[in-house]
C-alpha cells in the first residue's frame, strides 16, 4: 500500500544517512520505524489493560498455592 506523507526535510536527510549507514533502503527504515514505535504503544495498551484488570480483581495467591511452593522449595536458604 503507498501513503503519502510529509516528513520535514532535516529529519529526511538524517533517516536518508543512517538508511545508507544500515545497508538498507529508506522504505524499510521507515517501515522498522514505524513498526517499532506502534508496537511501543501496543505494548502499554496492554500493560494499562493489565493493570485495570488487577485494580478490580486481586493478585493474591491462594494459600494451597503458596503452601506448595514453600514445600517446593525444601530446606534451601536464599
Amino acid at each position: 500500500m503507498t501513503t503519502e506523507i510529509f516528513i520535514p526535510h532535516p529529519l529526511t536527510r538524517a533517516a536518508e544517512r543512517l538508511a545508507r549507514r544500515l545497508g538498507i533502503s529508506l522504505n524499510e527504515l521507515y517501515t522498522a520505524a514505524l513498526n517499532a514505535y506502534v508496537t511501543e504503544h501496543q505494548e502499554g495498551e496492554v500493560t494499562e489493560m493489565l493493570n485495570q484488570l488487577y485494580d478490580a480483581e486481586t493478585s493474591a495467591m491462594e494459600p494451597a498455592m503458596i503452601q506448595l511452593q514453600v514445600n517446593a522449595l525444601g530446606g534451601e536458604t536464599w
